[in-house]
């Protein structure tokens, strides 16, 4: 069952999928379109899933699933990561690579491998005030809270000393 995203629990369980690279407006109106589908008909042994999605940055897609609705199994939770790689397959865009990073320049989001990013912190191009985003997080609360921070308060931040 799709709900909105600022109406689910906060205590959501989330999961982050960054693109790396933009995706145009009608790829993101189709891939709404795509996402809204997806979630409605999404299921755990045969039982409704509550769940929601945002896409923000024109980048980073969302799904949340309140666990205390009904949980997400380890089918429900294969279902969306096909739903993902076919998404990835459609838009010839990468979704699923956790090696990367993305930051904040400005307003511009940048995307860097971590070996870059890593090379950029060393050489300061990076600093511990340098906005980036946490996809580890794993409840919609944290999402809220911890996805987009400095990058002190992140794992990134053992790139800067």
């Amino acid at each position: 069952m799709l709900v909105e995203f600022n109406t689910i629990s906060d205590e959501a369980k989330v999961w982050i999928y960054q693109a790396n690279r933009s995706f145009s407006e009608t790829e993101l109106e189709e891939i709404k379109a795509k996402l809204s589908s997806f979630i409605t008909q999404w299921t755990a042994h045969g039982s409704d899933l509550q769940a929601s999605f945002e896409i923000k940055y024109k980048r980073f897609i969302i799904i949340a699933v309140d666990q205390e609705a009904q949980a997400a199994t380890g089918c429900s939770i294969d279902a969306s990561v096909r739903f993902i790689q076919q998404l990835e397959k459609e838009y010839n865009v990468d979704l699923m690579d956790k090696m990367n990073v993305s930051y904040k320049q400005g307003e511009y989001i940048a995307y860097k491998d971590l070996k870059d990013f890593r090379k950029m912190a060393k050489d300061k191009s990076v600093t511990a005030n340098t906005i980036v985003f946490n996809n580890l997080v794993t409840t919609k609360a944290d999402f809220l809270e911890n996805w987009e921070v400095p990058a002190r308060d992140s794992w990134h931040g053992r790139f800067l000393n």
